[in-house]
């Protein structure tokens, strides 16, 4: 009896002594990360490029980038792109296998083709690190008010600052991989997360010194910090919420006896897409006034761009128009693009199992369909209202803070992806400990 105390005792040493490797290992990445994000690129003049960020992005795609770079790009670091070539590269991954029959061919095939993926992706992130440090050093002197952000414009300047934006991306991508393997959650995931939570405390202080100068008052800034909370519960909410089908399956013959498979649900999140629409929708809908600003440089057009661009600018009825079409369009297209409903009703007929009262087959996969039809519906409209919120909130509160819905979704949904993997991590290490204080231990 005593032997098998112990025994539980060391395992469950063992198994937090291996938590608490995972929690530094993760601790000391992400410093790595925030240490990195003050390393500047030699030849920018970083006051002109934090003024022009200071006033004059609110809302834009350059904001989202700084916002998720933990600052890096205000600060011209190495790490000024951040992980976005590498989510890009992914989001084009995952339509070649939606559309190129050769990627839906090595899909199929779990290990060598999940490799294989995952080497494309890495190459299609190497080629999109060179075209955007290419295009943000050759297009930010373009843009009015920061012409003089170059303070040595030639070729040696360009050679080092693309290969220095590039290395630090591959870095990032090499960092969240470790993270993924030996840490805790997604590595991307995290690094976005900590970018993202980097900027709070500045921006706790900024409300706090417009309070103090009452330039807010005190009823604003309590309907600001309930509002707050009110979304955060909402996210939280709507992000494990769950539509359970329920599912029988067949009797089956075991010897001589008849026996009935325990039943089971198959759960279809509310929120399907997840935050993909509403990264996809500001990206599209941002990239034609970055287009044209850049184009009035170099047709000498200024006047005409700058007016008809300006319909473009957040807030406007042309932009919050384009902006909901397209969240919906992007809801319908990434959920119809990541869940297949024709290979859930033929997994589901394989298997012996089926709906109550609708027959195996075409039958059930429309009625799943029609559930997740409707369930696209209301998730298009939480992130259309959650999105959209802020802007209102900026406009009508003059909130001095960039309280963005897409970087809310993308911090709940990495909270709870981090905890579910600590639990699971925990309930796996007691598990193992039952094992081995039964008699389990003892068998070869």
């Amino acid at each position: 009896m005593n032997i098998k105390k112990k025994i539980h005792q060391k395992v469950k040493l063992t198994g937090f002594e291996e938590l608490k490797k995972k929690v530094w290992f993760l601790i000391i990445s992400l410093l790595v990360f925030r240490i990195g994000s003050f390393i500047p690129i030699p030849g920018i003049n970083t006051h002109v490029l934090q003024n022009f960020l200071d006033q004059k992005t609110n809302g834009t795609l350059l904001e989202m980038l700084n916002m998720f770079s933990g600052g890096s790009l205000s600060r011209s670091s190495i790490f000024a792109l951040g992980v976005m070539p590498y989510i890009s590269a992914s989001i084009m991954m995952q339509f070649l296998t939606f559309f190129v029959p050769y990627f839906k061919k090595i899909k199929k095939d779990v290990i060598y083709g999940q490799n294989k993926l995952e080497q494309y992706t890495k190459y299609i992130t190497l080629f999109f690190s060179f075209i955007q440090s290419t295009g943000i050093l050759m297009g930010l002197p373009l843009i009015p008010g920061m012409q003089n952000i170059l303070l040595k414009n030639n070729f040696l300047f360009h050679i080092i600052s693309v290969l220095s934006l590039v290395v630090g991306t591959i870095f990032l991508m090499w960092l969240g991989e470790l993270i993924t393997s030996n840490g805790l959650g997604n590595g991307i995931s995290l690094i976005i997360f900590v970018g993202i939570m980097a900027g709070l405390p500045s921006s706790i202080l900024k409300t706090l010194e417009k309070f103090q100068q009452h330039e807010i008052n005190i009823f604003l800034l309590f309907v600001m910090i309930s509002l707050i909370f009110l979304i955060i519960f909402l996210v939280t909410f709507v992000e494990r919420s769950q539509r359970k089908i329920l599912v029988f399956y067949a009797k089956r013959q075991n010897n001589r006896n008849l026996t009935t498979s325990q039943n089971s649900y198959l759960p279809l999140k509310v929120n399907m897409a997840g935050v993909m629409p509403a990264i996809f929708a500001s990206s599209v809908i941002l990239l034609p006034s970055i287009f044209l600003t850049y184009l009035s440089n170099f047709l000498q057009i200024k006047n005409d761009v700058v007016y008809y661009a300006s319909f473009l600018k957040p807030h406007s009825f042309l932009y919050l128009s384009l902006y909901v079409f397209l969240t919906v369009f992007f809801c319908f297209f990434y959920t119809g693009f990541t869940f297949n409903v024709s290979d859930v009703s033929n997994n589901l007929k394989k298997s012996g199992a089926f709906l109550p009262g609708i027959r195996p087959g075409p039958n059930t996969a429309q009625y799943i369909s029609s559930i997740v039809f409707n369930l696209t519906c209301i998730g298009a409209m939480y992130i259309i209202f959650i999105c959209l919120l802020p802007d209102f909130m900026r406009y009508f509160f003059h909130v001095p803070f960039y309280f963005g819905g897409t970087s809310l979704l993308i911090v709940v949904s990495v909270i709870i992806e981090f905890i579910s993997q600590l639990q699971t991590l925990l309930i796996s290490t007691q598990y193992k400990a039952v094992l081995k204080k039964s008699n389990l231990y003892f068998k070869h």
